[in-house]
């Protein structure tokens, strides 16, 4: 397995309805994985980029989150539609999506 340039993470942590921090989840992080799987299908990124759902990644309420290493990051409201700029302009083109960053405060 070639070693990938960068790695993608998407909470996709789910946590029961009503709880008081939400989840990724709960914020339609699935459909969120689901684009990023068949964007890596379908432009054969896999090995070049690697792509993992993961846990919380702490900041339930800007979900859907996605972390990029090995540059750290991170996205936050990412939707489906977010999913080809981000593969087109940062992982490829190597510029974070600015509009999508996460706010400073989450790294505080």
């Amino acid at each position: 397995m070639p070693k990938p340039s960068k790695h993608v993470f998407v909470c996709t942590q789910s946590r029961p309805p009503g709880h008081p921090r939400g989840s990724c989840g709960q914020q339609g992080s699935t459909a969120v994985f689901q684009t990023f799987m068949q964007q890596f299908d379908q432009g054969q990124l896999y090995g070049q980029f690697a792509l993992t759902g993961s846990g919380c990644l702490g900041t339930c309420d800007f979900g859907p989150t996605v972390l990029v290493y090995p540059e750290g990051v991170m996205y936050t409201k990412v939707k489906p539609e977010d999913v080809p700029v981000i593969i087109e302009q940062h992982l490829k083109g190597g510029e974070p999506v600015e509009s999508l960053l996460a706010p400073a405060a989450v790294w505080s």
